[in-house]
């Protein structure tokens, strides 16, 4: 064989050698990159700050007097909104007389878990849409009736009514998907310190449950109770219209009514409670 002909061959082994080595180095940042950027995703995941085991619902700060209220189905003052409900429930839109039940028939069975699940991605549109939302596309979009206003008597008592149906089930959000970014807004408005006050939502409820501000308990702030009935409102009223409060209360910019901010918060504070039954219809102070 010639030197020529050698030389050639050297060449070319020299060329597959160089390809294969760089075959194998793309193969490893690949994965090096793929495993740094799951650590990223796993780093950005919110640690909770109240263990499972250790989650109590507002209920449970209460006095007796607000727990009696609660327990008693004939004195407990949201039965009046939950009548409303059920009769919204089954009457004709003056559109096109369509009602929920020509849709979804009886709500204790058609809407058994759904309360559990909001908010939630739309899938028709991407957006995050708590309970209310929900009900209220169905109204414009199915009865072609006019959407109706928000802590309005009648959106809180078809809420009202929609939520009882999942009484005593666990809340379960999924906070996968196109849900993540939204959680991850949540999880950063809960601990981000706001208002005059300069205070965040996890130093009273997290830091400070059980610690009495004034004469009450602080609660650990657990939605699985709304839309509830609160004494100082005299109505029933959404968790929405509860952020909003603490929103004053710490004297911060209120966002306005039907925020993305406020879905996302709440969509935090439903996989924060995760595993506390919803207990509509609750009573607080």
């Amino acid at each position: 064989m010639g030197i020529r002909a050698i030389l050639s061959m050297s060449a070319a082994g020299c060329v597959c050698t160089v390809i294969q080595l760089c075959w194998l180095v793309f193969k490893l940042l690949a994965l090096w990159f793929l495993s740094g950027y799951a650590a990223a995703q796993t780093a950005a995941s919110p640690a909770r700050s109240l263990p499972l085991s250790q989650l109590k619902s507002g209920l449970h700060y209460s006095g007796k007097d607000v727990q009696a209220l609660q327990a008693d189905e004939f004195a407990n003052p949201a039965q009046l909104w939950l009548s409303q409900g059920a009769q919204a429930w089954g009457q004709p839109s003056a559109a096109n007389g369509k009602s929920c039940v020509s849709c979804h028939g009886a709500v204790a069975t058609s809407m058994k878990g759904v309360a559990t699940r909001y908010p939630a991605i739309d899938a028709a549109s991407g957006q995050l849409f708590n309970l209310e939302d929900r009900i209220n596309q169905c109204t414009t979009r199915h009865q072609q009736a006019a959407a109706m206003a928000p802590e309005s008597d009648a959106l809180l008592g078809l809420s009202l009514l929609v939520t009882q149906a999942s009484k005593g089930m666990p809340l379960r959000v999924d906070i996968g998907g196109a849900a993540r970014g939204h959680w991850q807004a949540g999880a950063h408005l809960y601990t981000q310190r706001q208002g005059q006050m300069n205070l965040s939502c996890a130093q009273c409820h997290d830091q400070n449950f059980g610690q009495r501000l004034y004469t009450d308990p602080l609660s650990q702030g657990q939605p699985n109770g709304y839309p509830v009935y609160r004494l100082e409102w005299q109505k029933p009223g959404s968790l929405e219209r509860r952020l909003r409060s603490c929103y004053a209360g710490v004297r911060a910019e209120i966002p306005p009514w039907g925020a993305v901010e406020m879905r996302q918060l709440a969509l935090y504070l439903m996989w924060r409670g995760e595993g506390l039954p919803i207990e509509v219809p609750a009573v607080r102070k």
